[in-house]
């Protein structure tokens, strides 16, 4: 097998793996760039790919080829209806954030699966009929080798999570709204004597997190699982919450966290298919994402800057 030949199946699978990682991530940047810390990005991960399967099976019929695309809009608000749960608890009623984002990911987890046997009378849902498939993008695929690795057996749903980074980027970085939110993050005193409502912009935070999450969790369920049982989202949302602190609460650097997460879970999945990795017993091989976010982690959790008032309460007119 070349060289050419391990790309063409290592960065396909690495994308279509990492795009829901990015953008769970994200969501979790402009929740902490707030000031509260959002843990309960797996349970956003689970709504988003309940509601995104949910609707697609129930829909189908009337939307066709275009109901994925829908479903993903629907699990966007559903996540972000969701998180102000979260928002309500950590911000209005000044809970500890660990607290309510791990109640968040056991509420989730528990409402979906006894509305999937609600609904279906079973543990899981059917396999949805229209997910997102595999393209080859023309015009692009022809580009010499760049073209076949990066273009060809490819998502849309990848090239859509590089981009919102981009944006999520520009957005916090380069505009007025992402001043006010990473203020309130930082120094919300500060931020509310120069007329900034730190709680309102704190609500925005955490329900962008919700948003994104819920996209997330919809990309995961409709491009890998198909469908929408207890174990669909094990674990994605804490790989998310890792990319986020690997990537330093920046949106670009959790791109890049996300893309090596997303190489560390496809090579679970095709790395029977690789000369270099056939020979390892699959558990290891299954087990090597989680293995390799603690060691991510471990070496540079120590060189890594939350927000200064992140996971803190503010309280207007208190010092």
């Amino acid at each position: 097998m070349s060289l050419m030949d391990i790309l063409m199946i290592v960065v396909p699978s690495t994308l279509v793996w990492a795009a829901p990682l990015i953008f769970t991530a994200l969501g979790g940047i402009f929740s902490e760039r707030s000031g509260v810390v959002n843990i309960g990005l797996e349970g956003l991960m689970v709504i988003g790919a309940f509601s995104s399967i949910v609707f697609n099976l129930s829909f189908y019929d009337t939307f066709g080829n275009a109901t994925p695309w829908i479903a993903l809009i629907v699990a966007m608000v559903a996540g972000a209806l969701f998180s102000i749960l979260h928002a309500i608890a950590a911000i209005t009623f000044r809970a500890d954030h660990t607290v309510s984002g791990v109640a968040i990911n056991l509420l989730a987890a528990g409402l979906c699966l006894f509305l999937v046997k609600e609904i279906y009378g079973k543990g899981e849902t059917g396999i949805i009929s229209k997910g997102f498939n595999k393209i080859d993008i023309p015009v692009l695929m022809d580009i010499p080798l760049l073209g076949k690795i990066l273009f060809q057996n490819t998502y849309w749903t990848s090239f859509l999570a590089i981009i919102v980074a981009i944006v999520a980027w520009y957005v916090i970085f380069k505009t007025p709204f992402g001043l006010r939110l990473r203020s309130v993050g930082e120094h919300p005193m500060a931020a509310d004597t120069m007329g900034i409502n730190v709680t309102k912009m704190r609500y925005i935070g955490v329900i962008i997190s919700g948003a994104l999450g819920g996209i997330g969790g919809a990309i995961y369920a409709q491009s890998i699982t198909n469908n929408f049982s207890h174990a669909t989202i094990s674990g994605q949302g804490f790989m998310a919450l890792a990319a986020m602190i690997f990537g330093k609460w920046n949106p670009l650097g959790a791109l890049g966290a996300g893309l090596f997460f997303g190489f560390a879970q496809s090579i679970s999945i095709i790395g029977s298919s690789l000369p270099f990795l056939k020979e390892i017993p699959s558990v290891y091989l299954l087990i090597a994402p989680y293995v390799l976010t603690i060691l991510a982690l471990s070496g540079f959790i120590g060189r890594a800057d939350a927000p200064k008032a992140d996971g803190t309460h503010y309280i207007k007119g208190s010092r």
